[in-house]
Parts: C-alpha cells; sequence; structure tokens
C-alpha cells in the first residue's frame, strides 16, 4: 500500500472502535489496517504517530500492532513497532486504550509482545491507580487475558501472600515489567474488594487526557498581528517594513536554521508555484502578513529539499503586483517533471477564476499522474476560505502560523511516492523525541 493512500486515510477516516456488549469487536477498516501492516509493519506503526492522523486511527494502529505476529520481523523493527506501541498507550486517552485492550481479548491475541503492552499499561502506566479504581473490572480482564486466568490468580495470590520476587512470579509476571515495585501494590489492587463501593464513596472518574502529548495544544494570543504568527514570518514582515536589513537577516537565518535542524532532508524535486499578487501583499495592519508565511514555508522548504523550483506568479516576492495566474503557474512548474507540485496562495485567483480547476481536471486526462497540493496562506485559522478555494478537488491545508510547518511538511511528502523516505525518517525523529518523553515518567522506560 502506498504511503498517500495510507496516510490519507489515517488522516480522514472517521469513526470509532466499538465493543457491543456481548459482541463482537466493531471494526469497520480492520481489511485496510491488515493490509497496510502486511506491506510494511514499521512505515504503518511510524505514519500512526504523524500529526494530524484521527485518535481512533491511532487506536486502530495500536490494535493492529498488539493482534499481529511478528514472526519473521528482525529486531530492529520489532523494537521500532514496540516503541510505537508504547508511545500510543500513553499518548491515546485511557478509555481508548482499555477499549484496544479488551479488544485484544474478543480478537484472542496474547503473543508475547501483546502480553507486555498489555501488563505495562495495567501496572506502569503513570495514572494505574486511578485507572484502576475507575476500571478495575475491565483491567482484571486485561491483566488476566495477558496472562491467562488461572497464571494471573495464581501471581495475585502469591503476591498477596507476601511473594516479591520467586522464581514463579519472574518466570510468569515480573520478566514483562520495567518497574515490579510499582507493580506489586496494583496487582493487589486489581483484586483487593472494592472498598469505596462498600462505603458508598462517590465513584472514581477515569481520566480523560492522556498523559503524553502527540499533537499538543499551542498557545496562541487572542490578537492575530502581522508579526506574531512565529519567527520567520516576523522578521519578513519588519525587513519588509524597513527594519535593520543587517541584523534581520542575520536573525533570519538563525530562525530558519532552527526551524530545520531536526528535518531530515527530501531526496526529490519540489515545485513550488508561490502567489506573489497584490492579495497577497494585503494592507493595513495586516500587510505583508501572509506574504511573509508563505514566503517563510519557501524558505523552509529551500532548506530541506535537494531540489526545490520556484515558480512566481502575480509580481514577485519582493515587489507582489498584479492579478493570480496559478494554472499558468502550475503548468509551468510541471515542466521540471517534479515529484510534487505545492501551490502556496490565499486562494484569490482573481485573472481567470476557474482555469485553475479547468487545468487539475485536465492533467489526469493528459497523462500528468505529478501530485498537485494546495497550501493556503492565512491571516489566521479562522479565515472564511468560501470564496478562497480556486480548485476545491486538491487536496487542501491552510497554515497562518509557523507553528502549522509541523503538520503542514508531513501532509504535504505524503502525497508523492518520494516523500515515504522522508516521512519514515522525520516519523523515526519523532519518535526518539516521544519515547525520551516516555521514559522520563517512570515505570514506562524501555
Amino acid at each position: 500500500m502506498d504511503t498517500p493512500t495510507l496516510l490519507a486515510h489515517l488522516e480522514t477516516h472517521a469513526g470509532a472502535l466499538a465493543l457491543p456488549r456481548g459482541g463482537t469487536l466493531c471494526w469497520d477498516d480492520a481489511d485496510f489496517h491488515r493490509a497496510a501492516y502486511t506491506d510494511d509493519p514499521e512505515g504503518y506503526a511510524l505514519l500512526g504517530l504523524a500529526p494530524g492522523v484521527l485518535p481512533w486511527q491511532r487506536a486502530r494502529v495500536l490494535l493492529q500492532l498488539l493482534a499481529a505476529s511478528q514472526a519473521g520481523l528482525d529486531d530492529a523493527t520489532r523494537g521500532t513497532l514496540a516503541r510505537v506501541a508504547r508511545v500510543l498507550t500513553l499518548a491515546l486517552p485511557p478509555a481508548a486504550v482499555i477499549t484496544v485492550m479488551l479488544g485484544l481479548r474478543r480478537l484472542r491475541a496474547n503473543h508475547k509482545h501483546t502480553t507486555r503492552a498489555a501488563l505495562r499499561f495495567v501496572l506502569e502506566h503513570p495514572e494505574a491507580d486511578l485507572l484502576i479504581a475507575a476500571r478495575r473490572p475491565a483491567l482484571v480482564d486485561c491483566f488476566e487475558h495477558a496472562l491467562g486466568k488461572a497464571t494471573a490468580r495464581g501471581c495475585a495470590r502469591r503476591i498477596d501472600d507476601g511473594d516479591t520476587g520467586s522464581d514463579y512470579l519472574r518466570r510468569r509476571l515480573l520478566r514483562f515489567l520495567t518497574a515490579p515495585q510499582v507493580a506489586m501494590p496494583r496487582v493487589r489492587a486489581l483484586y483487593g474488594t472494592d472498598d469505596q463501593a462498600e462505603r458508598g464513596a462517590p465513584a472514581v472518574v477515569l481520566p480523560y487526557e492522556p498523559v503524553l502529548a502527540l499533537d499538543p495544544a499551542r498557545e496562541r494570543s487572542p490578537v492575530v498581528t502581522a508579526t506574531n504568527r512565529g519567527d520567520i514570518a516576523a522578521t519578513l514582515v519588519h525587513l519588509h517594513r524597513g527594519g535593520p536589513a543587517d541584523d534581520l537577516h542575520a536573525a533570519l537565518g538563525r530562525y530558519v536554521a532552527a526551524a530545520t535542524a531536526a528535518l531530515p532532508r527530501f531526496d526529490g524535486t519540489v515545485a513550488v508555484v508561490l502567489d506573489a499578487s497584490a492579495s497577497m501583499r494585503g494592507y493595513g495592519d495586516r500587510e505583508w502578513a501572509v506574504l511573509s508565511q508563505a514566503a517563510a514555508l519557501r524558505m523552509v522548504l529551500s532548506r530541506i529539499c535537494t531540489r526545490l523550483q520556484v515558480v512566481e506568479v502575480g509580481g514577485g516576492e519582493r515587489a507582489p503586483a498584479g492579478a493570480t495566474d496559478l494554472a499558468t503557474g502550475v503548468l509551468d512548474a510541471l515542466t521540471a517533471a517534479p515529484d510534487l507540485v505545492a501551490v502556496i496562495s490565499d486562494g484569490y485567483e482573481n485573472l481567470f477564476p476557474g482555469d485553475l480547476a479547468r487545468v487539475v481536471a485536465t492533467l489526469p486526462r493528459a497523462g500528468v499522474t505529478t501530485p498537485v497540493v494546495f497550501c493556503h496562506a492565512q491571516f489566521t485559522g479562522a479565515d472564511d476560505l468560501t470564496l478562497r478555494r480556486p480548485a476545491p478537488a486538491l487536496p487542501q491545508r491552510g497554515f497562518w502560523h509557523q507553528d502549522d510547518f509541523t503538520e503542514l511538511l508531513p501532509w504535504m511528502f505524503g502525497h508523492c511516492a518520494a516523500g515515504a523516505p522522508w516521512l519514515r525518517a522525520a516519523m523515526h525523529t519523532r519518535l526518539d523525541t516521544l519515547d525520551r518523553q516516555a521514559a522520563q515518567m517512570g515505570g514506562v522506560a524501555a
């Protein structure tokens, strides 16, 4: 299965996992996930961490990783799958992970990596005490499925009798854990009486938020201006408005270097159709804001792409003027035979309205298979784009802040086959960062 198809599915296919009482596990795209895993287990797992993937799709990735056999996989791939599974058990809401674990029980999936992941979630999750108090019967089911009912209850009896490390416990339970000293009292809690219920105390509420943020919420100023949309764009605005050129150019180089330091190289050709028309310049308090954000994206791409072709339409980046002719820009960009064409525009196609849509519709009939994506330059994330979609059939994503590049770049490169190595490298880096954060939580280290 190709990377663009898989990533598009993970970002758009809604619907949750469900466990109807007494019924079978409801998972409407199980065959899709199974096929993607079979084709490329590591690539499939890593894409589950990509920014913009829907939470319930991440839950389905976790279910597939834990349900599938790892027979025939090399040690490096198994290690990556284990790390992704550990990150997802911490980065998904606990209720979703419990659903996955109960789903594994319904599927009768119980490989060694399944057992390890289930036990670490039940006994070593940073909020395990709260989870046990809130959903003890469900977690007992997960614990007993992981070890087998007889073994699980045998371990519980020995722990209750004071056993802290016999050969029996080591072989059947402790070898799967990283923090046995934390797990022991939690096993007792799993099989203890429900004292709160007996006393009539209020029920413990299951924590909703995950303990590890995959897509952390970004703090933004309540008032958006031309200069609080990221360091690169802000510096460009100051340059356009006549600030000290030497100092600002030096700062600009530092900001672009910092923004691209952790990003891998894209070893392909990207053609950018950069809208440099009068509407991109703007006016008043918004002057230069949108064009500077588009230029910031162009500068980031120039750092990470081995070959970047830029086709300006309208005027120029430093002297925007005139109307927007995106269709001609796309045709000019295609002459370089790129792996990807990215149109960066505010969406005001005011020279030949509808021309871009007609050209895009004609390209496949002319034998052109190069993917074309539309990157919507906005002033804020709440812009009204009703009249600013010149080619609705094109894949589109908006951006208005430098932080949006974190999601925008994987989305862009995910549309072309040449982007698969870039995505794999970028997601490996992301996994390393998330894995370190998980290890710092205690009880979940590798």
